[in-house]
């Protein structure tokens, strides 16, 4: 199952977009056996200013077609990493061949956005700036997939 991060914004070179790279080679290196993977990061933006509609149009766009829709949320529902490593494992199982992750703005997804979802996730009450949401994202998915080939990085 490929796996895709559709965020809005541009992340330059500096210790988040290192992090995320790193994070995600794992993933692909680990999940691959697994049925997981590759990961990509696809970068939308919202040029003419639309806001979150704007941005959500482009989100759309970064979709691909038949994915499990998923968000990144702070209404999400907040779940263990064994948790989404089970949901991750559930829907690969299913045959589904493609997962997007979508990560909103600054001012977060839009709510028809936000509704059209198959799972949102949480990473807690406090709201994140949504670059550290993208590493926090990639560190979860490497987790995952240890997870689920029984690796000893994930210590619960």
């Amino acid at each position: 199952m490929r796996v895709h991060i559709c965020a809005v914004g541009r992340l330059r070179a500096g210790p988040e977009k290192s992090l995320i790279d790193d994070y995600l080679t794992r993933f692909d290196r680990s999940g691959r056996q697994l049925g997981l993977g590759p990961a990509q990061v696809i970068e939308v933006e919202d040029r003419r200013g639309g806001g979150m509609e704007a941005q959500a149009q482009a989100l759309r766009k970064a979709i691909p077609q038949g994915a499990v829709l998923g968000a990144l949320d702070e209404r999400g529902k907040g779940i263990s990493s064994p948790d989404f490593a089970g949901l991750m494992a559930g829907y690969r199982d299913a045959g589904r061949s493609d997962l997007a992750l979508i990560i909103g703005g600054a001012d977060g997804i839009s709510p028809d956005l936000r509704n059209a979802v198959d799972f949102s996730v949480s990473f807690g009450k406090m709201v994140w700036p949504h670059m550290l949401v993208r590493v926090m994202l990639a560190e979860q998915l490497y987790r995952a997939a240890s997870i689920l080939a029984g690796s000893p990085y994930h210590r619960a």
